[in-house]
């Protein structure tokens, strides 16, 4: 609007920022009401601004009358101005249309080719992992069996070559590797989804290991050198032969059991606890002392049969002390699965012996027979004496005698067998007179 057409509307209160239609109709409304009167009049102030409405609109058709024909010459140029735009844009358009084009050809269908070679080319890489890794599983399952087969033995018509136990659990050790080395992108990832792989670890690792687990244990079991009750008739050379025999088959025996013995992962040498090994020397212990106590129990009470008995126990003692003497001279092998730093190498242990007796909690294998006996000896000897009758009468009147003869059964049990093992300890006499003694007190104690 011009200055030269005056207008009552207050144009400057309507285009201020801070314009509020509220705060404005509640100012009309007051300026033309009294507060205090109910109910107000509304009609004085709708009037007054459908009037202002009314009012702008008059304006707004008179300035669009007046200024038609600047206004359709400026909607011309505009639209001229619009037209030659347009025309500028479409041919950008057309020039990005045919660039994508060629970037098209030149590069995403080149990509996608190349995307597709890169996928083709990953899974043959899979696929040759895949069949080295089957390859590598199937020639250890066949090194395994020719292995197996060399144990020979019983059942077979072939002589026992023992050390193919050693040899046999160190395939099961490459494949039980193999197995293990199943994380995303290890040799053996993904090798569980393959029938061939299954079909091989179920009808042949795990029996095997078994039966190569299984012949170690027996041999440790069978484990004898005490020359106390071979016969007269046999010469020196044979059981010298035998002896030697014995060590070499145990010695294969125990490094195979050290060898299967379950591993943490790959863990550390420091962590490493061959428990299978463990538990078969601990079984075999358990046997002797097992067999020691009731036989002596028995002949305690039927006194003509305790030197036999004593000469038993005594046999089964001097093959406890071999086995310690064995076990001290076999140092640990390196184990394939165990990580093998400086730090935890200086910790490992020296030989075989070490972990038994931590295990057993004790400083000898002898006394640890001789005192583990007699703290299960007493009970027994105390229920012969409750029952009373002849066994109990001859005991008491025999104490003397079986008081020595216990002494000689502790002193010569707890010498090595005769042979070459001398050479590697020499064990006194005299040494185990705490263990007599304990063996003693044991007996004597409830005759008493």
């Amino acid at each position: 609007m011009s200055d030269s057409e005056p207008s009552y509307i207050d144009y400057e209160a309507f285009l201020d920022p801070d314009f509020s239609a509220t705060s404005f109709a509640n100012t009309l409304v007051l300026a033309t009401n009294n507060p205090s009167d109910t109910p107000l009049d509304l009609s004085t102030p709708l009037s007054r601004v459908l009037f202002d409405v009314q009012e702008i609109d008059t304006h707004i058709d008179t300035l669009t009358t007046k200024a038609a024909l600047p206004l359709l010459e400026n909607t011309r140029e505009q639209a001229e101005a619009s037209g030659r735009v347009l025309q500028e844009v479409e041919g950008q358009v057309a020039s990005l249309t045919e660039s994508y084009k060629t970037l098209e050809k030149e590069v995403i269908e080149r990509y996608e080719v190349a995307e597709r070679v890169r996928l083709t080319a990953e899974r043959l890489c899979q696929t040759v992992r895949f069949g080295r890794a089957v390859a590598r599983c199937l020639m250890l399952g066949r090194q395994l069996e020719v292995r197996m087969s060399e144990l020979g033995g019983v059942g077979s018509a072939k002589k026992e070559d023992h050390r193919a136990m050693v040899r046999s659990a160190d395939t099961l050790l490459s494949l039980r590797q193999l197995f293990m080395a199943s994380r995303p992108g290890e040799e053996g990832e993904g090798l569980d989804r393959i029938n061939v792989v299954n079909t091989l670890k179920n009808e042949l690792v795990n029996p095997g290991e078994r039966s190569i687990s299984s012949r170690a244990q027996q041999v440790i079991k069978e484990f004898s050198m005490s020359s106390l009750l071979i016969s007269a008739g046999q010469s020196s050379a044979s059981t010298y032969a035998q002896t030697e025999e014995t060590k070499s088959r145990t010695t294969s025996a125990l490094l195979t059991l050290y060898l299967l013995s379950p591993t943490p992962g790959f863990g550390s040498l420091d962590r490493f606890r061959p428990s299978l090994l463990l538990n078969t020397l601990q079984d075999y212990l358990q046997t002797a002392l097992k067999s020691s106590l009731a036989s002596l129990g028995r002949s305690l009470g039927t006194l003509p049969t305790l030197d036999r008995t004593l000469l038993e126990i005594s046999a089964r003692c001097q093959n406890i002390v071999a086995l310690e003497t064995l076990l001290e001279s076999i140092k640990p092998p390196r184990h394939p699965l165990i990580n093998e730093s400086g730090e935890t190498e200086s910790k490992a242990p020296s030989n075989f012996l070490q972990p038994l007796l931590h295990s057993l909690d004790t400083s000898s294998l002898p006394s640890y027979f001789w005192r583990s006996l007699a703290s299960n000896l007493s009970p027994r000897v105390q229920e012969i004496m409750n029952r009373g009758g002849v066994s109990a009468r001859t005991l008491r009147s025999n104490k003397d005698r079986v008081r020595e003869a216990i002494r000689e059964c502790v002193n010569r049990g707890s010498q090595l067998p005769g042979g070459p093992l001398n050479k590697a300890k020499t064990v006194m006499t005299g040494s185990w007179e705490r263990e007599a003694a304990v063996m003693v007190g044991s007996i004597m104690g409830p005759i008493r």
